[in-house]
């Protein structure tokens, strides 16, 4: 528990908004559920959120000592008082969550603290009581992948340190298999094949550049496809990263001359579509482990899938 003193710079605030500076990681709805239940008084009694504060009030605050902290990244979980999450899956190790396009992942996206991904896995775990931060001496739960802000799919948390090991050595070795589904402008020549080239970066403009031929600093890179349906112009199409470049499939198609639709980084607008952000979903995992997986072997051989990309059915209805 922990008690505020309205002072005269106070008085004549209403309480929701004094708890708002006061106590910022504490989100407003949550506010409002504490003064409901009387978690948050006034003079030893019940308030309301718009009770006017007087000079000499005293509030108690029956909270967990995490909302007292100042705001910060590793504690921006506080802020969400509903998590929001599409869950593929969920064991007592790891969490696949399917993240809706514009969503950033990490704050460093250029996102505000408690409105990234990450931010709504650790809410939803520390709600949970399967995780408590101050119980803890360094795990905190983590993304294993990144997928860009505007791209959508499967992301993978890990819950446990040993799981987060795991999973990064096999993100390393390659033994998953990662699966994008993928609209481009045009019909590729060939129905399937692979796009190989090289990939260097740009950080000053965030942007990648593909190249036939090796070029200082660059990186091999490599795509694998198969068409699965025309429609309007358009080609939906299966992509297996063999490499895991930065911006590698928008890059490499947009190389060959289809790059995807609404992608404005690597291609042009369409404006016969209604699309401001790139038709890439990354709708398939597959776990192949072939090295010692510890508590994870479980998962061995385990595929998952999102149930619906948006895309696909706006675009190609008929597609199955």
């Amino acid at each position: 528990m922990k008690e505020f003193t309205i002072g005269a710079n106070d008085a004549g605030q209403r309480l929701d908004r004094f708890l708002a500076k006061a106590v910022p990681l504490l989100p407003a709805s949550l506010a409002q559920k504490y003064i409901r239940i009387k978690r948050i008084k006034r003079n030893g009694g019940r308030a309301e959120r718009d009770t006017r504060l007087v000079e000499g009030d005293v509030l108690q605050l029956y909270i967990n000592d995490e909302f007292f902290d100042k705001p910060r990244e590793d504690n921006a979980y506080l802020t969400v008082a509903t998590p929001k999450l599409n869950i593929v899956y969920e064991d007592e190790n790891i969490l696949l969550v399917d993240k809706r396009p514009g969503l950033a992942v990490h704050p460093h996206d250029g996102a505000e603290y408690g409105r990234t991904l990450i931010d709504h896995i650790q809410a939803y775990l520390y709600q949970k009581r399967e995780w408590s931060p101050r119980g803890e001496n360094a795990f905190t739960p983590a993304l294993c992948n990144r997928i860009d802000r505007n791209t959508g799919g499967i992301v993978i948390a890990a819950k446990t340190a040993e799981a987060l090991r795991v999973l990064n050595q096999k993100i390393k070795d390659r033994e998953m298999d990662k699966r994008y589904l993928a609209i481009v402008e045009g019909t590729l020549k060939q129905p399937k094949g692979s796009l190989k080239g090289y990939l260097f970066k740009d950080a000053k403009k965030n942007k990648v550049f593909v190249t036939d031929k090796p070029q200082p600093g660059a990186k091999t890179c490599q795509t694998n496809y198969i068409t699965l349906a025309k429609n309007q112009g358009l080609s939906l199409v299966e992509c297996e990263l063999i490499t895991g470049r930065t911006h590698q499939i928008r890059a490499q198609f947009a190389h060959a001359g289809h790059p995807l639709l609404g992608d404005g980084k690597y291609g042009k607008l369409d404006k016969r579509f209604d699309r401001t952000y790139q038709a890439l979903y990354s709708y398939k995992l597959t776990f192949c482990f072939t090295t010692e997986s510890g508590s994870l072997e479980y998962l061995n051989g385990k595929t998952f899938q999102v149930k619906e990309v948006d895309f696909v059915k706006e675009y190609f209805p008929d597609y199955k």
